[in-house]
């Protein structure tokens, strides 16, 4: 799964994804079918956008060595028709579609006369994506007699790469994705193996697309020190701010950051999750936006296990990016068959309810061996580790209630009301009570328990002679205040704090 949730100042600041297969989908009923049955369950977890696997006829049954691009019956993953039935349905619970786009390379329908695969065919009965070695790069290393131009990324071995320099290429592709959008019915795009070709054309194809979200796989190696993961990663994450720039700004970056040091950190070495300014090591540190944050997907874990998780410290990587700024991207083994699918839908629910976010503020109190503690929003605390003993850092009941904890991990969350959260209607009671004496009507205003604290303030700052029902109310006037107090005194130490670094 994606999870993404729509905020109305960034599109992707409250969306919450989820990958919709593992590497061995294809050999399940039609997954498409399957994955049908599933969506109310999906859709009820908050999952907002779902990343389903590519869609076209392929030499291999994943569909990572596509050929005919338009011919969408002979996926392994089910027919056209039924993958428009799934779209439709996730559609109808409110989920958008993700399209995994590979189109670094494509395998060749047949043969020239020299016996490279180098002619396509592009599964329609006219000449659409029916291209030849002129489409390939000149220094493939496929060995595919490509008379293209020189390859502007990093080359792939098991197919040949694409000249995404050439026109007709760039055309017929934008082609194919219109047509995926308004006659399939995907709403955006995962573009695989980033890569292999230069940014300026994934801002290209989305510039004339339009998708609703994209995010780009740039899987490139951490930094190692003597076969050890380096405490600095800053040259890994660079590579994937890089990209984002170089997309115009259009694409997301899967962390691939943030989930090497976080699957090193949970072998108590949980001082890796801060780095040298404080902030979170990965993407996630940087550009917050812009980071889709995950745990494993169909390379890293599943049957691959390319580069996975620690198996009994799973649940431990969910806890953190659930509840930590970034686009959390929930795999889908973890979430049906791992057994976790009920602490998944309780992080979810937290982080809805505590509007966490994509650009959510993050203060990290402490990050030792083996304690980890961070302050999200100011309305989350979350624990990782098994040290019980917090100190002072245990946060007091009198604001905070502990709300999760499981194996290695706590959470409390605030008792404080949320300021700036849009009011539910009505937030405001207006009471018209007759004419006064004056022959004006009388304007009468109620304040309800489910007004948010902002609103309160406004109300008794403004117009505190027309609250009718103040008496009954007054505890919660009164909760407001000192929420208001707390926050002047917390704006003003940081100010001082400020002043001081600058001096």
């Amino acid at each position: 799964f994606f999870l993404f949730i729509d905020l109305a100042i960034e599109v992707f600041s409250f969306l919450c994804s989820s990958q919709g297969f593992n590497w061995e989908s294809h050999s399940k009923k039609p997954w498409y079918v399957d994955l049908k049955e599933k969506a109310p369950v999906i859709a009820q977890a908050g999952v907002t956008d779902i990343w389903l696997p590519p869609p076209s006829q392929s030499v291999d049954r994943q569909g990572y060595l596509p050929s005919q691009l338009y011919d969408l019956n002979s996926s392994s993953y089910g027919n056209e028709a039924q993958l428009k039935e799934l779209i439709d349905t996730l559609h109808e619970q409110g989920i958008c579609c993700i399209a995994d786009i590979v189109i670094n390379h494509r395998s060749g329908w047949k043969q020239d006369a020299q016996g490279h695969w180098n002619i396509f065919e592009g599964g329609t009965p006219d000449k659409r994506l029916d291209w030849g070695p002129w489409a390939v790069v000149c220094n493939d290393i496929y060995r595919s007699g490509g008379q293209g131009k020189q390859d502007t990324g990093e080359s792939y071995a098991a197919a040949p790469d694409l000249d995404h320099t050439n026109k007709q290429v760039q055309d017929e592709l934008t082609d194919w994705l219109n047509w995926m959008k308004a006659e399939i019915g995907f709403d955006g795009w995962r573009f695989d193996f980033v890569k292999g070709y230069a940014p300026k054309y994934t801002k290209l194809y989305c510039q004339r697309t339009d998708p609703s979200f994209v995010v780009g796989e740039l899987w490139t190696s951490l930094n190692y020190v003597s076969g050890r993961l380096a405490a600095d990663q800053n040259f890994h994450r660079q590579q994937l701010c890089d990209w984002i720039d170089g997309t115009g700004g259009w694409g997301c970056a899967f962390d691939f950051t943030t989930k090497g040091v976080l699957q090193e950190a949970v072998k108590m070495e949980l001082w890796r999750l801060r780095d040298k300014e404080g902030r979170p090591p990965g993407l996630v540190g940087w550009y917050p936006k812009k980071a889709v944050t995950f745990v494993d997907n169909h390379d890293t874990g599943s049957t691959q296990r390319h580069w996975h998780f620690p198996d009994e410290k799973v649940h431990l990587g969910y806890v953190y990016i659930l509840t930590h700024p970034g686009i959390p991207c929930i795999f889908y083994d973890h979430y049906f068959y791992w057994g976790l699918q009920e602490q998944i839908n309780q992080l979810l629910e937290l982080r809805l309810r505590n509007k966490i976010n994509a650009e959510s503020k993050i203060k990290i109190q402490a990050a030792d061996f083996d304690m980890y503690v961070a302050t999200i929003a100011d309305r989350l605390i979350v624990k990782l580790g098994p040290r019980f003993d917090m100190g002072p850092l245990l946060p007091k009941s009198s604001t905070w209630k502990l709300v999760m904890a499981g194996s290695e991990y706590a959470i409390w969350e605030s008792t404080k009301k949320m300021a700036g959260v849009a009011p539910s209607e009505p937030e405001i009671i207006v009471v018209k009570s007759g004419p006064s004496e004056t022959g004006d009507e009388n304007i009468e205003v109620k304040i309800t328990s489910d007004m948010s604290c902002e609103t309160v303030n406004r109300i008794m700052e403004e117009v505190p002679d027309m609250v009718s029902n103040l008496h009954d109310v007054e505890k919660v006037v009164e909760e407001c205040k000192v929420e208001y107090e707390d926050e002047e005194e917390d704006e003003e130490e940081e100010e001082s704090s400020k002043k001081k670094s600058r001096k």
